[in-house]
């Protein structure tokens, strides 16, 4: 009876995991690992004890117990949804004692030690995208072991005690990511153990743990402010009168590694940028190119120059603006505005700054704002090329912003890591392709309204040194436009 009750909430667990992704945010999947400790707190069967020894002609005159100490555990798992995930770990709940003066004189004293090895089925409800609920249910193989000595008219005749059996545990929490590698628990747990008087009692462990979640990347949870910029714009000059308003405007986009090509993405900010120095025929603009520090110096400075002069070359090509009106300087990795030693902070980096002077204008800004753009990621693994089912609710609001604005096209842009190029080439059309389709097949988007493309490998957004970096390379963007 007791196993069914097991099984029985074991599925619940399961089915919860499987019901609840399509209300939660995403979150990382994968492998990780973690620890914890706190509080542990026993259930000693004084009445039993007490009993036992009336039955033996003793009566208890007095008992003393001390059920609370220090536990720990150490886990790892397997993340597979936001909401579903397995845990397995071993676990050591400390060690507890009681002693029982009894009439006759005498006394009985016993110590026990608990600890195991558990699986666990871990069902969570995200807050947000940083915090959830999480509840568990899992079974453990738990050892008992429990030491006895008497005095005076006692006599114990069994002085060790060796026991281990398959039992459950519960628990209820609270997760924290402080980054997508790290997230805090606090949680309670009730394990079912053998007490070693002929019973199954509860020890109870609340505890904080720490969690490390492997190929994730390091970001903080408080997004730090970047360094601040040697310039950022022409200091605007105070209005000449009062019904004059002074706009500037900036620009920031991103490059790819060792790319100074221009993606579909930033062509449509900069169509704003293009805009407003129409507006201001007066206005000049100087474009600053930056890079990370990964690779020569020199050769940095050099990529930086073509990435500014790329921008400025496109502005008078596509753009009409007067080449006299815009400056192209490279910065190479001079200027960092995040910390080169990850990745995120690299990709930050590998920057074009615009910065324009300031226009005065009576009648105000009337330029028409960013065209809608939208780079949004569908990561694959290694070798696969399906759609994961874990983005079918991102694709489905993208199917619904498409039905409600019927002028937006979209360009579905596949992207591979570092295989030959005719097999990255092959791989990410291919990606692209079957996010068209998917869109077509569970969402009726017109197909009309969607461009493939693959880029093989040739537009990294990170270096391929390890699985992760690998990964994010092997990508579809979406990417929201008007038909030029």
């Amino acid at each position: 009876m007791k196993m069914n009750k097991i099984t029985q909430a074991i599925s619940t667990v399961a089915l919860v995991g499987m019901i609840l992704p399509a209300m939660a945010e995403e979150e990382p999947t994968g492998w990780f690992v973690g620890a914890g400790g706190g509080a542990s707190f026993a259930s000693i069967a004084e009445s039993d004890i007490t009993a036992d020894l009336f039955a033996a002609g003793f009566e208890t005159t007095e008992f003393s117990e001390n059920d609370r100490d220090f536990g720990f555990k150490l886990f790892g798992g397997y993340q597979f949804n936001p909401n579903f995930a397995v845990e397995g770990g071993y676990f050591d709940l400390g060690s507890f004692d009681y002693t029982a003066n009894t009439n006759p004189d005498g006394s009985l004293s016993g110590a026990l030690k608990f600890s195991g090895w558990n699986v666990d089925l871990v069902g969570m409800l995200p807050l947000s995208d940083r915090s959830s609920l999480f509840a568990r249910i899992g079974v453990h193989n738990g050892r008992t072991k429990a030491s006895f000595e008497s005095s005076g008219a006692v006599n114990v005749q069994t002085s060790e005690y060796r026991s281990r059996e398959v039992d459950y545990k519960i628990g209820v929490g609270y997760q924290y990511h402080l980054s997508e590698a790290v997230s805090l628990r606090a949680e309670v747990e009730r394990y079912r153990m053998d007490d070693a008087v002929g019973n199954s009692s509860d020890i109870d462990l609340l505890s904080v743990s720490a969690i490390y979640r492997f190929g994730a990347r390091q970001q903080s949870a408080v997004e730090t402010p970047p360094a601040a910029r040697t310039r950022t714009q022409t200091p605007a000059p105070a209005p000449p009168v009062a019904a004059t308003q002074e706009y500037c405007s900036a620009l920031e986009i991103q490059f790819e590694i060792g790319n100074e090509n221009i993606e579909r993405a930033n062509r449509e900010h900069m169509l704003v940028l293009a805009r407003f120095l129409t507006k201001y025929p007066q206005t000049k603009a100087t474009i600053e190119g930056h890079t990370d520090n990964v690779g020569n110096e020199a050769d940095n400075q050099r990529l930086s120059q073509q990435r500014a002069q790329s921008v400025a070359n496109y502005l008078v090509s596509e753009h009409d603006v007067a080449v006299q009106r815009l400056t192209a300087v490279g910065y190479g990795e001079t200027r960092p505005i995040a910390d080169n030693r990850t990745v995120a902070g690299q990709q930050a980096n590998r920057r074009i700054n615009a910065v324009i002077d300031c226009a005065e204008d009576v009648a105000g800004l009337s330029t028409l704002p960013a065209r809608t753009t939208l780079a949004m990621r569908l990561e694959f693994d290694t070798q696969d090329s399906a759609v994961n089912t874990k983005y079918h609710r991102r694709l489905e609001n993208i199917a619904k912003y498409l039905q409600l604005n019927p002028d937006l096209i979209v360009t579905l842009e596949g992207h591979s890591d570092n295989a030959t190029p005719a097999t990255a080439q092959e791989k990410s059309q291919t990606r692209a392709q079957n996010v068209a389709d998917y869109l077509v097949t569970h969402f009726a988007v017109d197909r009309s309204r969607l461009n493939v493309e693959g880029f093989g490998a040739t537009r990294r957004d990170t270096y391929n040194v390890t699985a992760s970096n690998r990964q994010e390379n092997r990508r579809v963007n979406i990417v929201l436009g008007y038909p030029e």
